[in-house]
């Protein structure tokens, strides 16, 4: 018991760190942020980040690795809609937006990606090549069902994931913000994948 009990105060605790580390990376960059700027966010001794993570190269990497776990919890969660491949779309932009502006947030923008290690920098491109592989595959199966309409899965998919991916680049916390992005973003972005599925109408002479 006591032992769980450890367990689930260091995960509280590393979480906790990570969203300050995100909020730092954010703001500052990999370069301009330093352990003592998180470890002074959440209001411990540089020492104390030591129990956690070895050196700032690493923070960042479990920073990228909280982000690319959040989007998948997402689209993981999407693909268990019961409906068309639109409407799954639908509501993974709107549970990716509400997990970047919501409790689970700072999250970090992965834009350091070259600072890390080559065995860091691998693992990180490898799973965001796969989650945008998982994404473009239900464009192709919305398309191919035709509740979205035909377009370039590689580039809509990149699109899509830019604008997602950036959002706390500029929301830095504010409740009427978040709001609106949870509110705004998803139709924004999923206005153009909608297929018209509206009957022909006929001109006067009859003719579609």
């Amino acid at each position: 018991m006591a032992q769980r009990a450890e367990a689930s105060r260091f995960s509280l605790q590393k979480d906790r760190m990570l969203r300050a580390a995100a909020l730092c990376f954010n703001q500052k960059g990999f370069s301009g942020t330093s352990l003592k700027d998180v470890a002074s966010h959440l209001g411990l001794t540089d020492a104390a980040l030591y129990y956690y993570v070895k050196n700032k190269e690493e923070l960042v990497y479990l920073c990228y690795l909280r982000a690319a776990e959040l989007g998948r919890e997402a689209l993981d969660e999407a693909l268990l809609v019961e409906g068309s491949a639109f409407e799954k779309v639908s509501r993974y932009l709107e549970l990716h937006s509400r997990f970047m502006v919501g409790p689970p947030g700072p999250v970090a923008i992965m834009s350091e990606i070259p600072s890390l290690k080559s065995e860091h920098r691998d693992d990180i491109l490898k799973q965001s090549r796969e989650h945008s592989a998982r994404f473009e595959a239900l464009l192709r199966e919305g398309i191919a069902e035709g509740s979205i309409a035909p377009c370039d899965v590689r580039m809509t998919g990149n699109a899509i994931m830019g604008a997602l991916n950036w959002i706390p680049k500029w929301h830095h916390g504010d409740r009427t913000v978040a709001e609106q992005v949870i509110g705004s973003f998803p139709n924004i972005l999923s206005r153009g994948l909608e297929a018209d599925v509206r009957p022909a109408t006929k001109t006067a002479d009859g003719s579609r």
